[in-house]
């Protein structure tokens, strides 16, 4: 099933923005596409003010100049005067009438439309605010952001409304620790707080994530920093590769997916749900390629049992975390629900089917080994396996950040990252906050332990071999 790579050298290292992103540091040469990837423009003619008013956008087209503002009842501000809409995540646009315009994607699981307001001039948009270090004004903004479009106040247990007089003690000094006051309060791992110019990096989630890390961690092996996790993970992997899989295993040219066999158990170790790409145009049909690879590999080598490991997985693209789901499925199902907050509402309730793809579905006995550092697309490509018969999961609940990233910019040219999407499985319950995990007592194994670093052992694939070869 897999080639020797016996002595490769592995290391952890770090992608820090909602969370960070493990890479193996064996040296490829990336290929670049020779076509011509730009998505399609519009062919009628677009000049005005667009919105999409779930994410509390507007777009200002005009030639050569188009602008990108973010609104909220504060006022507005610029997120980028330098906009072009062909940049747009890839996105292809097509222009339903001159009032509608559809934006669509691969990376994209539904469409954004964008609907033109009605006056052709910046009197549509509310009260623009120039860029400003004003304290006051950035907290007028910040806080109704997420008074405006976050999703979780209730989840999470917080009256957001008892904040806003902060603004009254808000200076220059103490404007980034307040900021970081009220994010920390929401401990989601979709929050964040980003100014390069000041070096601020606020992750709302981490203080969590960590206890929840620690939990089983003692001595030398307590994590303090990012650092710390990155060593850590690191070791582990080197366990995993070298104990259970003897050094003999595949790993894809761009580092996101290792993958072998413990004895006669296929094990596929998920490390990302982004990143098999040049670009946002090739990053589906690139996928599915290595998926096509590996399921070969498993049809061909008749395994029969298999072990899905998504322990350090931070996300990614959820149409990534959908096409790997297809090559566990036989049949087209309803995979999972998805609303948007919209004022004092939601958006229509969306259902999602995923489909069958490939020449070869692996659909007998799978261990899903999941843990706190699964996130956002990894915790959908969970939601979305959780309720098949064939599939047990094993470890811990997973880190309950399902939402994709709302960015809003503040007038001082910071950005804020939001959860504003509420995802619900296909029978309507939602796992935002707690997560998902093991249903039973005996399968809740710990990511990280102690007692695992001094054995040199996983007891996490320990679990899964006892369950799949019982």
């Amino acid at each position: 099933m897999v080639n020797s790579n016996n002595g490769i050298k592995i290391e952890f290292s770090k992608y820090f923005k909602a969370c960070y992103l493990l890479v193996l540091s064996i040296i490829f040469t990336a290929c670049q596409s020779d076509t011509d990837d730009t998505p399609t423009p519009p062919e009628v003619p677009i000049d005005g003010f667009w919105s999409i008013a779930e994410k509390g956008w507007i777009f200002e087209f005009k030639d050569g100049n188009d602008i990108f503002y973010n609104t909220n009842t504060a006022g507005c501000a610029i997120q980028n005067d330098d906009f072009v809409l062909q940049d747009f995540f890839g996105f292809d646009f097509d222009v339903i009438n001159e009032n509608e315009l559809i934006a669509s994607s691969d990376l994209s699981d539904s469409e954004i439309k964008f609907v033109r307001l009605p006056n052709q001039n910046p009197d549509c948009l509310p009260e623009q605010v120039a860029s400003t270090n004003d304290p006051q004004i950035n907290f007028d903004h910040f806080w109704n952001i997420f008074n405006d479009y976050y999703a979780f106040f209730e989840a999470r247990n917080i009256d957001w409304s008892q904040y806003e007089n902060l603004r009254d003690q808000v200076t220059t000094t103490n404007f980034y620790d307040t900021l970081e006051t009220l994010a920390l309060l929401l401990e989601d791992g979709h929050v964040s707080i980003e100014d390069d110019e000041n070096s601020i990096q606020i992750e709302s989630g981490n203080p969590k994530l960590f206890e929840r890390l620690n939990a089983n961690l003692s001595g030398d092996l307590f994590l303090e920093d990012i650092d710390d996790f990155v060593d850590l993970g690191n070791q582990k992997i080197i366990t995993i590769v070298t104990n259970y899989l003897g050094g003999d295993f595949e790993i894809d040219e761009r580092e996101n997916i290792i993958w072998g066999a413990v004895n006669e158990v296929g094990y596929i170790n998920i490390l990302s749900m982004e990143g098999y790409g040049t670009s946002f145009n090739d990053e589906i049909a690139n996928l599915n390629v290595l998926l096509d690879r590996i399921m070969n590999d498993l049809n061909n080598s008749g395994i029969s049992k298999l072990i899905i490991d998504i322990r350090f997985n931070n996300g990614g693209f959820d149409t990534v975390a959908l096409d790997m789901v297809s090559r566990f499925i036989n049949q087209e199902q309803v995979s999972y629900f998805k609303k948007a907050r919209l004022g004092t509402g939601f958006t229509e309730n969306r259902s999602f089917s995923v489909a069958p793809k490939g020449d070869f579905q692996f659909t007998n006995d799978i261990v899903l080994l999941t843990s706190p550092f699964t996130i956002s697309a990894a915790e959908l490509f969970t939601l979305c396996l959780k309720d098949l018969s064939y599939v047990t999961i094993v470890g811990e609940n997973t880190n309950g950040a399902f939402s994709t990233i709302l960015e809003h910019a503040l007038p001082n040219g910071a950005t804020v990252g939001l959860s504003n999407e509420i995802y619900s499985d296909a029978q309507g319950a939602i796992f935002e906050v707690v997560g998902i995990g093991p249903d039973n007592q005996e399968d809740l194994i710990p990511f990280l332990s102690t007692l695992d670093f001094q054995e040199e052992k996983d007891s996490g694939i320990e679990r899964a071999l006892e369950i799949l070869n019982n």
